[in-house]
């Protein structure tokens, strides 16, 4: 049974990562937003604290933890890697989203190979930062409809395609390229690859101007016979029909908890702020009455925060599930839903209810709820939009497959 309440051995971290939101993330948060692409270099001196995150769970030391599926029968609950990361994520994207997404060593590739690379390959990539490419021109969220080919030739597989939105592309080391084997086969034959910055082939199209999140660089490339090694390939290669691609979409009941954590954490930020300014203004809320006798402002935030909640329990949930070994593709949709959903409605009411002062640009307080608003909308897009969570989470419940249920 998950317990509500924050594990004992964690709460030194989550108040280490709160202090580094608060000195670093938050104080910085204006400076990078105005300096986009600007590599943040202070930003290497703090990646240990998430490196530390996942020692104790099956991260193998990659950097972000995974998620790994195993036949022990373990027979105490565990609170591990997942969970501390999620719990770390809150507290760091309280200060700043975009700036968590720029920590080295911490990319959705990093989670990748976490949760499907055999030993040799953790221990190669240890330490390594890895982005993750997935979205193409020509398939949005459909993710099994993904048109980049890999091509075995000798040692090496030969990778042809496009890649576009790749979340810190430009500045990690590698980069996990998802790709089919056989087109003809559809979504069984797609593979993930680890390719290493610098390979011939390998070529940086352009990095996105975006509404938010500037601080992280997103990157398009384009693959011309970029030959990987046969060793690269995470999983099994061969391609079974009947399995489809579970294994590399494994990788998203890990991602999914994550992006949703960095909502919550955000949420928080929104919520906290917005309650500043209505204690300023003299506006109190009493929890212990219903809200339909309180301010109208104050009404508004108690609904929202029961929003709030429920995501955010709905994060641990899918975290703690991932750490026991348990199936857990279902909560990381629903998780990943609500808190995408609830981030950006929390978001924009906050800049409703706090007015010009949610409006406008500042370095802090009030001053960063406009910022907030821009940076959450992310939040609901990337790792599975909130339409592809719903559909997922639909196919779930009701036992219908992809073909039956679109």
């Amino acid at each position: 049974m998950i317990n509500l309440e924050v594990p004992k051995k964690f709460r030194p971290l989550v108040d280490q990562a709160h202090q580094v939101a608060v000195e670093f993330f938050r104080a910085n948060s204006r400076k990078y937003d105005r300096a986009e692409h600007a590599v943040p270099k202070e930003l290497n001196m703090l990646a240990s604290l998430l490196d530390g995150m996942n020692d104790s769970g099956a991260g193998g030391g990659t950097g972000a933890s995974g998620v790994r599926r195993d036949t022990v029968d373990h027979a105490e609950n565990k609170n591990g890697s997942n969970l501390s990361t999620c719990l770390g994520i809150m507290e760091l994207c309280w200060g700043d989203v975009g700036l968590l997404l720029a920590m080295p060593r911490q990319g959705l590739g990093n989670s990748a190979i976490a949760s499907v690379a055999n030993a040799e390959q953790l221990e190669r990539f240890k330490g390594r930062w890895a982005a993750m490419a997935i979205t193409e021109p020509g398939c949005g969220s459909d993710s099994a409809n993904i048109r980049t080919t890999a091509v075995l030739d000798g040692d090496h597989y030969v990778l042809n395609g496009e890649k576009i939105y790749v979340t810190s592309g430009d500045r990690a080391d590698l980069v996990v390229v998802w790709a089919t084997l056989d087109r003809a086969v559809g979504r069984a034959a797609i593979k993930s690859f680890v390719v290493e910055k610098g390979t011939p082939g390998f070529e940086l199209v352009r990095l996105e101007h975006k509404l938010g999140i500037r601080a992280s660089d997103t990157a398009a490339f384009a693959l011309k016979d970029v030959r990987v090694p046969k060793e690269n390939l995470l999983g099994d290669p061969e391609v079974n029909v009947e399995k489809g691609f579970a294994g590399v979409m494994q990788t998203f009941d890990n991602t999914r908890p994550l992006v949703a954590a960095m909502a919550i954490g955000l949420t928080r930020a929104c919520l906290e702020e917005t309650w500043k300014l209505l204690d300023t203004a003299g506006l109190s809320v009493d929890y212990r009455r219903p809200s339909l006798v309180q301010s109208s402002a104050a009404a508004t935030l108690l609904g929202l925060e029961a929003d709030y909640e429920a995501a955010r329990l709905l994060t641990l949930q899918a975290a703690w599930m991932a750490d026991n070994r348990k199936p857990n593709s279902l909560q990381a949709s629903m998780a990943k839903a609500k808190a995408g959903r609830t981030c950006v409605d929390v978001a924009l009411k906050c800049v409703e209810i706090a007015g010009s002062l949610g409006y406008a640009e500042g370095n802090g307080g009030a001053g960063l709820l406009e910022k907030w608003a821009r940076d959450a909308k992310i939040l609901d897009i990337f790792e599975g939009t909130q339409q592809i969570q719903l559909l997922i989470v639909a196919r779930r419940l009701l036992g219908k497959s992809s073909a039956e249920l679109k």
